[in-house]
């Protein structure tokens, strides 16, 4: 872990490298909350949790070289969506697994050539964006796509 000097905060660097496709941090969860919070890590359409360990350290991206997959422990690991290089910074996008951002500052300070310029949840991806990220997202993500692209086509079928 380390503090950046350019303001970002702490991240989490490798200590070797990662092919794609590779788990990178294996996630466990601390605890469930009642509700969510800036520490939060959302794990079902109305569900939160804390992750324990490093994961809370690993920095967002509009441009990660990391994706999320739930492990049988219901936390998220980290899966290299790259080639990752010793002593590289880890980096995911919180909309992988966030249907919505509620507490983080309206400015994105990723600095990816991509950068959406805020940090957004998944609802607030372009149809690329999300194709782009593959199946390395939280699979609620893509069911609660599923329900509102149903429930949008009913509306239009019935309207």
């Amino acid at each position: 872990m380390r503090c950046t000097a350019d303001g970002t905060g702490d991240g989490v660097l490798t200590t070797r490298s990662f092919a794609a496709g590779e788990t990178v941090m294996v996630g466990f969860l601390v605890g469930a909350l009642k509700e969510n919070d800036s520490h939060a890590t959302q794990v079902g359409p109305d569900r939160w949790a804390r992750h324990g360990g490093l994961g809370p350290k690993v920095n967002h991206s509009c441009d990660p070289n990391c994706g999320v997959r739930l492990n049988d422990e219901q936390a998220f690991d980290l899966v290299a969506r790259q080639q990752i290089h010793a002593g590289q910074e880890l980096t995911f996008d919180y909309a992988m697994r966030n249907f919505t951002i509620d507490h983080f500052p309206a400015v994105c300070l990723c600095g990816a050539p991509r950068c959406r310029g805020s940090v957004t949840g998944w609802k607030d991806l372009t149809a690329a964006q999300k194709a782009g990220y593959g199946d390395l997202v939280a699979p609620y993500l893509l069911t609660m796509d599923n329900e509102i692209r149903l429930a949008h086509s009913g509306t239009a079928s019935t309207g």
